[in-house]
């Protein structure tokens, strides 16, 4: 009888100190009014996570790759005590590690990129965290429509859906899931306790729709007009004509930082020829021919002399959008930060997605520190006012400075180059220029070659910062190939070529100075 009641009391003390640890803080930022701390508590009784009130969880922090190999190798109870045959580039065989991540790789729920490395101390994206979970918990089902920030052209929509249909991760209040933003340590382990436990997964309402803000400088247009709704879209001289490696630039959602990040010298050169230039997040374009999946536009603020509509280009279906509503008086929003965020909402500051340099939006209202921004499909977005100027229209653009034009240009110092590149993720020679003097109101021909017949011509004696500098084959005398930005005391701004990034050097040594082919002034 002793030892009955002492196992009792025994058992009570324990079940006494269990429950008043669940009605406290496990951690600083997982108190008890956290609305996810029973998925805290889950994941603590499992092992998974090790609870300390005194210190921060780190809820909004970003997770790594290898934070989340951990979690899902003990979530999933792998055996990695097997030895394993996989080839990672940055782990050793003997690293401790080692094992976690060749099993899931094994396994099929991580994946290496296209060195064979795992990168254990990158973040990733929301959306590939929805695969792994898919792919780790065999789940399956889907949604027949899921949110308005995940088109079926991503890689990672059905994964998505499928986390959606379990109620997994449910709907927000502006209906975004925000897949290439990097998930957050808090959001995955949450995620990951309601794969495990189905009784924590949340059955939510449909979300209220918002009230619209006021569009009073919104009409409507009597034709149609076609916008790009992606951040950047290359244009392509044939269509279908892509690597696995491109696929980032050609899904809807694009990422063009992973794209551009992924790709070996080798494989940069290889868009030679293959892309002509790209097209930004709201440029107009105009629709020329369809081919299945692909459409050929053309960009209207890029002049070719060939196409009166502009220049001409092959794009993904999905990277455009035709609307009938005409923001013209409307005033206009220039992006001059380098790839500011557009948010989804104000007040959480949710991202919608990046947006490049020179992006131009049309300006719905201005509040306080923020601009409301249309988009050319999904309505009204939000931008911070430091990272944009706004003018009543492109016309009133006050004409910049020498000073103005190399400022700017000088803020891509050491951006790597890209072939076609006319965004701030990635420059070619006549890119960089063109997108300069467009931030500051001036439309200058896209390539080089035609760049050099326009403007004014200077001579060499006369060169003055912000003139463009022309480099030609047979000394000089041939095609011109090259144009850097003339910044003074003979050295020049320019994005070289695929294995360099943008530089400042001299234009009188080695085969500038024996190439130089003349210059022209696009300043007043």
């Amino acid at each position: 009888m002793k030892k009955l009641t002492m196992i009792i009391t025994l058992f009570i003390l324990l079940l006494s100190t269990f429950t008043t640890a669940s009605a406290s803080a496990l951690f600083k930022d997982v108190d008890d009014s956290h609305p996810d701390k029973a998925a805290y508590d889950f994941l603590a009784t499992k092992g998974l996570i090790v609870t300390n009130a005194t210190s921060n969880f780190g809820v909004t922090k970003e997770i790594t790759r290898l934070e989340a190999a951990e979690l899902l190798v003990e979530a999933l109870d792998i055996d990695t005590s097997k030895q394993f045959d996989v080839l990672i580039s940055d782990f050793d065989r003997d690293h401790p590690s080692y094992p976690i991540v060749a099993a899931l790789v094994e396994k099929g729920i991580m994946n290496l990129d296209g060195d064979h490395a795992f990168n254990r101390d990158q973040p990733f994206s929301r959306g590939e965290a929805a695969a792994f979970l898919v792919q780790g918990f065999g789940l399956t089902g889907t949604v027949s429509k899921t949110f308005q920030d995940v088109l079926p052209e991503y890689w990672v929509s059905d994964a998505i859906k499928t986390l959606h249909s379990h109620n997994i991760i449910s709907s927000t209040t502006d209906n975004t899931f925000r897949p290439l933003e990097n998930v957050t340590k808090g959001d995955f382990v949450v995620w990951l306790a309601r794969s495990m436990e189905p009784s924590l997964r949340k059955v939510t309402a449909p979300p209220a729709q918002p009230v619209p803000p006021a569009k009073s400088c919104e009409k409507p247009s009597n034709k149609k007009i076609v916008k790009v709704n992606v951040q950047v879209t290359s244009l392509w001289k044939t269509p279908n004509v892509y690597r696995a490696v491109d696929k980032p630039s050609i899904s809807a959602p694009v990422d063009i930082h992973k794209w551009t990040k992924n790709m070996s010298i080798k494989e940069k050169w290889w868009l030679v020829n293959k892309v002509d230039t790209q097209a930004l997040f709201g440029d107009e374009v105009t629709i020329l021919k369809t081919s299945g999946s692909w459409v050929k536009i053309a960009i209207k603020d890029q002049y070719v002399p060939h196409q009166k509509e502009g220049y001409p280009g092959w794009v993904p279906k999905s990277h455009i959008f035709e609307t009938t509503k005409d923001y013209t008086d409307c005033s206009i929003a220039v992006v001059n930060a380098k790839s500011p965020t557009l948010y989804s909402d104000m007040v959480k500051k949710n991202k919608y997605i990046s947006i490049s340099y020179s992006t131009i939006l049309p300006v719905i209202k201005e509040e306080g520190d923020w601009l409301h921004v249309q988009t050319p499909q999904n309505g009204v977005k939000y931008m911070q006012k430091k990272d944009a100027k706004v003018f009543k229209n492109y016309k009133s653009i006050p004409k910049p400075t020498q000073k103005d034009i190399v400022n700017s240009a000088k803020m891509f110092l050491n951006l790597p180059y890209l072939w076609a590149g006319t965004s701030s993720y990635g420059y070619d020679c006549s890119g960089i220029i063109y997108s300069v003097y467009k931030n500051h109101g001036i439309i200058i021909p896209r390539d080089s070659f035609v760049q050099a017949t326009k403007g004014t011509a200077v001579k060499k004696a006369n060169l003055q910062p912000g003139d463009l500098v022309f480099f030609a084959g047979n000394r000089g005398k041939g095609k011109v190939y090259h144009v850097g930005l003339y910044v003074g005391e003979g050295k020049m701004l320019h994005a070289p070529s695929s294995s360099l990034k943008v530089r400042i050097e001299s234009m009188n040594a080695g085969t500038f100075k024996t190439n130089y082919a003349g210059a022209r002034r696009y300043l007043d």
